[in-house]
């Protein structure tokens, strides 16, 4: 079983990076998810979203999140690539795989995957539109209660 593949990255994502980590021979299932830069969040236009991380702490929070779910599932292998920076609206934000010997396996690692690193990794949104830039669930003192920021 290969190490996880974890990574933030300033240019674009690879899919077939992320996917390639995961496949191996004794792999009969394999999982991909792409979080993409949609051009609408909460009625709200979007035009583009700028991530920023807190590099060293954000690594070793996907490393330990990628060290549990292998403790949880035997035979796991997986990728998980966050980028920072400036998107366009459908870039790839994130991309997450998951390899298994069966597809239950590979698709629960993948969304809990995904689920714990949105939860737990310090990587933050901040969301650009026709009213102006707000960073995502955060209050942002620019932003009045009930408009953009919340």
């Amino acid at each position: 079983m290969r190490a996880p593949l974890v990574a933030l990255r300033a240019t674009p994502l690879s899919v077939d990076e992320a996917l390639a980590h995961v496949r191996h021979a004794g792999a009969g299932a394999s999982c991909v998810f792409l979080g993409t830069v949609r051009d609408r969040n909460e009625g709200r236009t979007v035009v583009k979203l700028e991530y920023e991380a807190y590099g060293p702490m954000a690594l070793a929070e996907m490393r330990r999140i990628a060290d549990e779910l292998l403790a949880e599932t035997a035979d796991l292998t997986l990728a998980v690539i966050h980028r920072t920076g400036s998107l366009d609206v459908g870039e790839v934000a994130v991309v997450c795989a998951a390899s298994a010997p069966h597809r239950g396996e590979a698709y629960r690692a993948c969304r809990a995957l995904i689920d714990r690193v949105k939860e737990r990794v310090p990587i933050w949104k901040r969301e650009h539109g026709p009213e102006g830039a707000c960073w995502v669930g955060w209050q942002d003192a620019r932003c009045l209660p009930g408009q953009h920021g919340h």
